[in-house]
C-alpha cells in the first residue's frame, strides 16, 4: 500500500502580517515536497481570502468574527459565529485529513486549532510579534511547537515549544550594489544624493504623511531625494501639498510595485513597525526609522519597535511626534555616517535568512512518527 501525500492546514490570517507569513511557508513546504497537500482556512471577507488564491492555494473561509472595541451589535453574533466556524472546522478537518495544523494567529486560526488539538492532531503556532497575540497565546497549550521571530518569549508560551525561527519574508527583497544601481534607474533617482524611503503601507499613515508634508522644502534645501509612498488615501493630499514647491528630487506614488528596489535605492527608510516589515527591513540591513501604528490590537507595533530601539537596531518615533520630529530624525542620520552604519549593524543581527524553510522544517518533523 502506497503512503499518501503530506496533508497539511495553514489556519489564521486578517492582516497582511498573518497572510503573507503563511503563503511564504506554503510555499517553503512545496519546494521542500511538492508532492504535499496544502489547504488554508480563513476569515470570511478578510485579506486571505483574496491573496491566497492568488498565490495558487486553495482556502476556505469560516464565518469566525473577532469582538471589536467599539459597541456594535456585531458583538452579539461573535459567540454564534465562533460556534459555527467550529462545526465547520470539525467537517474540515475530517474531510481533509491534516497531518499537521499550522496557526499563523487571526481569528480563523482558533476553531481550527482546537479543533486539531481534540483529535490529537500536531499543531505549530508561527507568532510574527514580540508582543504575544490573543489568539496564539490562548492556544499555546494546545501546541506541539511555537515559532517564534524575537527572544525571551518564554513570557507568554512554554519555554520548551518555542524554536526560534524568525518571521517568514521574501528573501528577493535583498539588496545588492548592482540592485541599487537599477533602483536609481528605476526611480529615475541621482547616484550622487542620499535617498529617504517612506514607506506607510497600501493606504498610507496619516502621521507619517503629515510629517512629510510639513518639512517638504527642507529636501531641497539639504539636497536629499525621497521616495514616498504615501498610500491610496493620501494621495490627492500629497500632491496638493507639493504643488506650491518644484521638487524634482521627490517620487511620490500611492503604492510601491517594486519594492525590492525602493529599499536597494534608501540610505534611510521610515516605516510603520508591523512585524513583517521588520523581518523585512532587518534583512535590508537599512538605517531605519519606525513610527508604530496606534491603530492596532495590544500597541504590539510599538512594542516591536520598541524592542528594536533598546538595541539600537531602529530610531523610534511615536506617532504623536512624527509630524514634528520625523524629518529632522532622517536628516541627522544622512549627516551622521558613524550612527547610520550603527544602525545598520545592529538591525542586521536580528535578521533570521530562511526562516519560512525553518518552519517548513519543523512541521515536517511534526509528521515523524
Amino acid at each position: 500500500m502506497n503512503k499518501r501525500n503530506p496533508h497539511i492546514i495553514i489556519s489564521g490570517g486578517g492582516t497582511g502580517g498573518h497572510v503573507f507569513p503563511a503563503i511564504s511557508i506554503a510555499d517553503a513546504l512545496k519546494r521542500k515536497d511538492p508532492n504535499v497537500n496544502i489547504l488554508f482556512v480563513g476569515a470570511k471577507g478578510r485579506l486571505e481570502m483574496k491573496k491566497v488564491p492568488e498565490a495558487g492555494y486553495e482556502i476556505i473561509g469560516l464565518p469566525v468574527a473577532g469582538v471589536q472595541r467599539r459597541l456594535t451589535w456585531k458583538n452579539l453574533q461573535v459567540p454564534f459565529r465562533l460556534v459555527k466556524s467550529l462545526r465547520q472546522s470539525k467537517r474540515i478537518i475530517k474531510d481533509f485529513g491534516p497531518d499537521v495544523v499550522v496557526g499563523v494567529g487571526g481569528y480563523a486560526s482558533g476553531p481550527v486549532v482546537r479543533v486539531a488539538e481534540r483529535r490529537h492532531i500536531p499543531v505549530l503556532l508561527q507568532e510574527q510579534n514580540s508582543y504575544a497575540g490573543v489568539t496564539n497565546r490562548l492556544l499555546a497549550r494546545r501546541a506541539s511547537k511555537i515559532c517564534v521571530a524575537y527572544e525571551r518569549m518564554d513570557k507568554y508560551f512554554p519555554g520548551d515549544k518555542i524554536i526560534l525561527t524568525g518571521n517568514p519574508v521574501r528573501e528577493e527583497l535583498i539588496p545588492s550594489e548592482d540592485k541599487k544601481k537599477e533602483a536609481l534607474r528605476h526611480f529615475d533617482l541621482s547616484p550622487e544624493m542620499k535617498t529617504v524611503l517612506v514607506i506607510g503601507g497600501s493606504l498610507g499613515a496619516r502621521s507619517v504623511n503629515e510629517g512629510i508634508m510639513s518639512h517638504l522644502q527642507d529636501f531641497e534645501k539639504k539636497n536629499v531625494q525621497m521616495i514616498w509612498q504615501c498610500g491610496r488615501q493620501y494621495h490627492h493630499q500629497a500632491v496638493r501639498a507639493m504643488s506650491p514647491y518644484s521638487l524634482p528630487n521627490i517620487r511620490l506614488v500611492d503604492f510601491i510595485e517594486r519594492m525590492d528596489l525602493a529599499y536597494a535605492a534608501a540610505d534611510v527608510i521610515i516605516s510603520r513597525a508591523g512585524a513583517g516589515t521588520i523581518s523585512e527591513l532587518a534583512l535590508v540591513k537599512k538605517p531605519v526609522i519606525l513610527v508604530p501604528s496606534p491603530n492596532v490590537a495590544e500597541d504590539h507595533q510599538t512594542r516591536n519597535a520598541r524592542s528594536l530601539a533598546d538595541r539600537d537596531a531602529a530610531i523610534l518615533v511615536q506617532d504623536a511626534d512624527a509630524p514634528y520630529l520625523l524629518v529632522q530624525k532622517a536628516f541627522e542620520v544622512l549627516e551622521h555616517e558613524e550612527r547610520a552604519q550603527s544602525l545598520s549593524e545592529h538591525i542586521a543581527e536580528i535578521a533570521k535568512p530562511d526562516s519560512a524553510g525553518k518552519i517548513a522544517e519543523e512541521v515536517f518533523k511534526l509528521m515523524q512518527p
